[in-house]
């Protein structure tokens, strides 16, 4: 069967292997009032609620990993239902020094509680599927697939604590409003859709912190058009912590989305080969 990663360090190793190897919602669902709180922490909070109202968007995702000196970045495209909490992303893994790229690009299928990999790791079939349940990883798959679920993006602003406005500004062309606070990935898990409680609490006990400062960015009818959120995680063998960026962009909103998930007999059942 598929190995899997529970201590602390598990999401720094699977994080690492992706980048260095390259080298119906039954949660809270807010308020039906259609007007917009004045007090950011509140506005925040109904962040992943609005999303599920505006159906489906685009999303693009970076996330930039630093430790020990070296830093490497992840690009992901794809689109999300967040009726269903279905996306598709195509992660693009960093290129060597001498700018070439010695891996294709993966495939992800992310539904709620599992991620679905393909072209992840040495000796899976070109024709199979990795299934990941991420209610076992201990970042709740926030860091391990080298992209923020979308919607897990959102949620993760449920556990707001502390939020101040920064200013009016744009997202590519977009008018929206700048936040910055702190969530609590605890608290988050608590108002979490059903998908996401589980690997929100196992990120909450897994990360060196509950605590996730972000900068969040919402359009005039409160959707999340940009996030940045900062995880920060204890690498193993005593080499000190490991710092992830990870921003997501949503746009395009009520684009179609068509999401198939692997068959059974699609999903890989032996050992992945380290990279």
């Amino acid at each position: 069967m598929v190995t899997r990663r529970h201590s602390r360090t598990g999401a720094a190793l699977v994080a690492a292997g992706l980048m260095v190897g390259a080298a119906g919602v039954t949660g809270c669902s807010g308020t039906d009032d259609d007007s917009l709180p004045s007090d950011p922490v509140d506005l925040l909070r109904r962040a992943a609620p609005t999303l599920v109202r505006a159906g489906s968007s685009k999303a693009r995702t970076e996330m930039e990993m630093a430790t020990g000196g070296t830093r490497v970045t992840i690009h992901g495209e794809g689109v999300y239902d967040y009726g269903r909490q279905l996306g598709r992303l195509k992660v693009l893994l960093p290129h060597d020094p001498a700018g070439h790229s010695e891996h294709r690009p993966i495939t992800e299928l992310l539904a709620p509680g599992a991620l679905f990999m393909k072209n992840r790791g040495a000796g899976v079939p070109a024709d199979k599927w990795v299934r990941v349940d991420t209610g076992t990883l201990s970042d709740g798959n926030l860091v391990t697939g080298g992209a923020t679920d979308p919607f897990a993006a959102a949620e993760v602003l449920r556990g707001t604590r502390t939020a101040r406005f920064v200013g009016d500004t744009e997202v590519d062309g977009t008018p929206v409003r700048h936040y910055r606070g702190t969530a609590d990935l605890l608290t988050a898990s608590r108002a979490a859709s059903e998908g996401n409680r589980a690997p929100l609490r196992a990120a909450a006990e897994g990360f060196a912190t509950s605590r996730v400062p972000f900068d969040a960015y919402l359009d005039d009818e409160g959707r999340v058009r940009k996030v940045r959120h900062r995880f920060s995680f204890v690498n193993g063998g005593g080499q000190g912590s490991v710092a992830v960026a990870s921003t997501t962009l949503l746009y395009d909103f009520g684009v179609a989305v068509a999401v198939r998930l692997p068959r059974p007999e699609d999903i890989y059942a032996g050992k992945i080969a380290e990279d």
